[in-house]
């Protein structure tokens, strides 16, 4: 497959990672994660979730017992797998071409390490800045950037189901364009 460089000064695009998540699965050791592991992947960043056991408690454990030990799991985890974890997001970072997160989920807690915070340039009308300061003033965030940030979280929240019928048919469409000849 031929890629086209970018001009001069222009980002280019990184390879594509349609394989990225059978590689990943291959890549990681057996034993770490009770299912195979979940792969988010944008031009930017792949992001490489796993499930871990939770841990076995008494009976009568409480809730706030659960959560510490499920939080533990994932902190011993994270500590016991750094080096190899390391050397697999080496080797994804040099195949894709993009930085390596990884996080962990056990029962209901969930920790991303070590992600990537990528800034983002925008104009903004009069009108779209009187939202973000007044986020900013009523301290649902420190500064604008903070406050447009959590305006992104917020409509991915509520519009979860078009964004993956979005996603879908973007890649349809990659997968039509790739049918074709390839490009020069």
């Amino acid at each position: 497959m031929r890629y086209r460089a970018a001009p001069p000064g222009a980002r280019s695009e990184p390879p594509p990672a349609d394989d990225a998540a059978g590689w990943i699965t291959g890549a990681v050791p057996d034993g770490w994660f009770t299912e195979p592991p979940q792969v988010v992947i944008d031009r930017d960043e792949i992001i490489i979730w796993g499930r871990l056991p939770v841990p076995e408690l008494a009976a009568d454990a409480t809730d706030a017992d659960r959560a510490a030990a499920q939080t533990g799991r994932i902190h011993q985890f994270r500590e016991d797998t750094r080096e190899a974890r390391i050397r697999v997001a080496q080797q994804v970072e040099h195949r894709y071409q993009r930085k390596v997160a990884w996080g962990a989920r056990c029962g209901d807690a969930e920790q991303l390490y070590t992600h990537l915070a990528a800034p983002v340039m925008t104009r903004l009308r009069q009108p779209e800045r009187q939202v973000l300061d007044t986020l900013v003033d009523a301290g649902v965030a420190r500064s604008r950037s903070e406050a447009l940030a959590w305006c992104v979280r917020l409509t991915g929240q509520h519009t979860e189901e078009w964004l993956a019928g979005l996603r879908d048919a973007m890649t349809r469409v990659d997968e039509l364009r790739r049918q074709g000849p390839d490009t020069v």
